[in-house]
C-alpha cells in the first residue's frame, strides 16, 4: 500500500513538473513575441535595454527614450499563469486577459494624483416586444466622463483630465495613472492589442499624447 502511494506521489510530481516546464516555455515564447511587439511600438524612438522574468508569468523590460519623451521607462507584461494549474484555472474563471503596463517618469513631476479607467457602454432593456423571449428592444447609452476627486477645490474646466480620459478611450487603453512619485505615469493595455503592427506602431505616440495632458498641472 505504501509503495503504491509513493508511486502515485512520484507520478503526480512528474506530471506537475512536466506541466510547469511545458507551459513556462510557452510563456517565454510569448514573452519573446511581446518584446518584438514592444520594439515595433517604439517605432525607432526608443529601444529595449534589458529584460528579465519575474516568475513564470511576468516579464519586465527597461526601455530607453530621448529625455524629452520619457525617463526611467519600463514595461511589465503579465501573462496567464499557465505553469501553475490552480492559478490558471482561477484566472480563466475570472476571464482575466494578458496585459502590458507601461511605466515612466515625465519631464516634470505632476502635482496631482489621477486614475483614469476606461469607461464602458451601457444598455437598458425596455422589455420584450414579441412572443419570443430572446427578441428585445434595447436603448444604448454612452456615458460621459465621470471624475472622482479628493480635491476640496475643483476647477470648472478640467481639460487635462478629460483629454487623458478621451485619449485613453480612443486608444483602447484600460487604465492611465498620474502621480507625483515615481513612476509618475503608467498606462495598461491588453497585450493582444499590440499584436497588430499598425496598432503597435502608434502605441508610444498615443502614450506621449496622453502624458502631455499632465503638463497643464505642473508647477
Amino acid at each position: 500500500m505504501g509503495r503504491l502511494l509513493l508511486i502515485d506521489v512520484a507520478g503526480s510530481v512528474a506530471v506537475l513538473g512536466l506541466w510547469y516546464f511545458v507551459f513556462s516555455s510557452y510563456n517565454r515564447k510569448k514573452g519573446a513575441s511581446a518584446l518584438r511587439w514592444v520594439q515595433t511600438a517604439c517605432a525607432g524612438k526608443g529601444r529595449i535595454l534589458e529584460s528579465h522574468w519575474m516568475g513564470s508569468s511576468r516579464l519586465q523590460a527597461r526601455l530607453h527614450f530621448p529625455s524629452q519623451w520619457f525617463e526611467n521607462a519600463r514595461v511589465t507584461v503579465k501573462f496567464q499563469p499557465r505553469a501553475l494549474p490552480v492559478q490558471w484555472l482561477v484566472s480563466c474563471c475570472r476571464r482575466q486577459k494578458e496585459t502590458l503596463t507601461f511605466e515612466a517618469d515625465l519631464g516634470g513631476s505632476p502635482s496631482f494624483y489621477l486614475d483614469v479607467v476606461r469607461h464602458r457602454w451601457s444598455a437598458h432593456n425596455r422589455g420584450t416586444t414579441s412572443r419570443k423571449q430572446d427578441e428585445r428592444e434595447w436603448n444604448i447609452y454612452e456615458p460621459g466622463p465621470i471624475i472622482l476627486t479628493t480635491r476640496t477645490h475643483w476647477k470648472q474646466d478640467p481639460s487635462a483630465e478629460l483629454s487623458a480620459l478621451m485619449s485613453a478611450r480612443r486608444q483602447d487603453i484600460l487604465q492611465v495613472r498620474f502621480r507625483p512619485e515615481s513612476p509618475q505615469f503608467s498606462a495598461t493595455v491588453h497585450l493582444e492589442a499590440l499584436a497588430n503592427p499598425a496598432a503597435a506602431a502608434g502605441f508610444v505616440t498615443a502614450l506621449r499624447e496622453i502624458a502631455a495632458g499632465a503638463s497643464a498641472h505642473r508647477q
